[in-house]
């Protein structure tokens, strides 16, 4: 990705004037593009949220157990990968536009990424895991933490060089496998460090509130640098019809790299695919890759294939279903604290009236997966309003502590 930047400056700087548009017209472009985006995943983040309020009592495993996963679960599961880490690269790519703005009067990106790492940090551990388990004897370190730590983290290395940070990034996602079948003993004093690192797992087992790292953070850190480096490609002064060229190309050869180390198992993926008894089990096989932490094929396959074709694909799409997306992913904080409320208070009610018909919880059938379908496609325009009224509030208002959600 560093080497695209370094393209990118260089045709830039060879392309006549006529070529360009207009800063203002392709800031447009670029917000809409990666704000579409953005919602995108957190409109299908809600689907595996659904998931799992309804149908938790059929858990799924990280990678999926292929043989005690359905069909419908497990292809749904599989559209869930896309929301972090898309959403975590993106975060660093606006993190490069906010300190560099279409005016050229650079902003105090340090000082933003602090503070918003640590809100989401402290949201993580009060409000998100209130709505998850209603009370705190468990504190979850989930994706919220996880977030937060690495735009702590990017604000700490933010003053590195730009290809200094794209090294990392690259290391960083890279090189972690090979480290993914390190254990460490919990009697160890590396182990905390561990854990919250690299090791999904339980870091306090004893007391009144106990601690579980469900996101380990640093193979996240890799992925937000990635995102600060490869976002000058996003500048105002970037023609867009070359930076839609590149995203295709980096997305393309993202694939192919994945389908050299996932085909021949080579490296990338710890849990190795094999031939199943059918087609579809084959193919689910080889999409069985590791969320916690994200493995390089796990990445490759959401943030450089998914990710870099979406955004090629709406760089030149203006039209109502990218604006309703735009809204999503224009307040995606508020829309995420909201939508777990929703579903906490929704929860409650059918627990209220139907009872524990799944064991100790309420949920739907395993043969009824399409009811979580139909629940997610009903919630998305239930709260697209609410949403999009608090995002017109953002635009209108100068309260700065807005502008964090």
């Amino acid at each position: 990705m560093a080497s695209s930047s370094s393209m990118t400056q260089g045709s830039v700087a060879a392309r006549p004037a006529a070529a360009l548009q207009s800063s203002a017209a392709a800031h447009k472009a670029r917000i809409t593009s990666i704000d579409a985006l953005r919602g995108l995943v957190m409109i299908v983040m809600l689907l595996d949220h659904v998931r799992e309020n309804l149908y938790l009592h059929l858990n799924v495993t990280d990678p999926m157990t292929l043989p005690g996963t359905p069909n419908d679960l497990f292809f749904s599961r599989l559209a869930a990968h896309f929301c972090a880490p898309i959403f975590v690269f993106l975060t660093g790519l606006s993190a490069w536009l906010y300190a560099n703005p279409p005016s050229g009067v650079t902003r105090n990106v340090r000082e933003f990424l602090l503070k918003r790492g640590l809100l989401l940090i402290a949201l993580e551990l009060t409000v998100v895991n209130l709505s998850w388990n209603g009370t705190y004897q468990v504190l979850y370190l989930q994706v919220m933490w996880a977030i937060g730590f690495t735009m702590v983290a990017l604000a700490l290395l933010s003053g590195l060089p730009r290809w200094a940070l794209a090294a990392l990034g690259f290391v960083i996602v890279g090189g972690h496998n090979a480290f993914a079948g390190v254990n460490v003993s919990p009697d160890s004093a590396w182990y905390p460090l561990w854990t919250l690192m690299m090791h999904r797992g339980w870091l306090v087992t004893e007391g009144i509130v106990k601690v579980k790292v469900s996101y380990p953070a640093l193979p996240w850190v890799g992925v937000i640098l990635l995102g600060y480096a490869f976002a000058p490609l996003f500048s105002a002064t970037v023609d867009r019809l070359w930076r839609q060229r590149v995203l295709v190309l980096t997305g393309l050869a993202s694939l192919a790299v994945l389908a050299v180390l996932r085909g021949f198992n080579i490296y990338g993926e710890n849990a190795p695919w094999t031939p199943g008894a059918t087609t579809v089990e084959t193919v689910k096989s080889w999409l069985n890759f590791t969320k916690y932490p994200p493995s390089l094929d796990f990445l490759l396959m959401t943030v450089g294939g998914g990710g870099m074709l979406t955004l090629a694909a709406l760089e030149f799409r203006d039209n109502r279903v990218t604006r309703i997306l735009s809204t999503f992913g224009g307040a995606a904080m508020f829309y995420y604290i909201l939508h777990l409320y929703v579903l906490m208070v929704g929860y409650r009610i059918m627990y209220a009236i139907f009872g524990p018909n799944q064991g100790t919880r309420f949920g739907v059938d395993i043969d009824s997966f399409w009811i979580v379908w139909v629940v997610w496609l009903t919630m998305v325009p239930l709260l697209y309003f609410p949403v999009k009224a608090f995002a017109n509030y953002k635009r209108r208002t100068t309260l700065s502590w807005v502008r964090y959600f």
